[in-house]
């Protein structure tokens, strides 16, 4: 019996060493939308992760009070969140390496990452 043309395609794709198949990707970043963000928060279930992006600023007049300015919201499932996290480590690692340590715990007013915040 004869090959079918899928199969015969399949068959001249090249494979990784472990037998999947390697696919080129093509980005396309013609729809691609960029936004500033020096806050997040985090919230899940047992399907998804959801990731609200923002940004914290002060409320004039008040010294004890932000307002956190939800822009975006990305909403993953646990597989991509992964390897979200896995990339992102990645990347955290290969900064701190080359600029120093990056303070992730801003605890005081006027810290130069910034105030600590508490959500209401």
């Amino acid at each position: 019996m004869a090959d079918t043309p899928n199969q015969a395609e399949q068959a001249q794709q090249p494979t990784t060493q472990d037998g999947r198949r390697e696919v080129k990707l093509r980005i396309d970043e013609t729809q691609m939308q960029s936004a500033y963000a020096n806050t997040f928060r985090t919230d899940g279930s047992g399907d998804e992760l959801i990731i609200d992006f923002g940004v914290n600023r002060s409320v004039p007049g008040r010294n004890d009070e932000m307002v956190f300015t939800v822009r975006q919201q990305v909403i993953l499932n646990w597989r991509g969140a992964k390897r979200l996290a896995l990339n992102l480590s990645n990347l955290i690692r290969q900064y701190e390496e080359h600029y120093g340590e990056i303070d992730a715990n801003p605890r005081v007013r006027g810290n130069k990452n910034g105030p600590a915040a508490t959500e209401e």
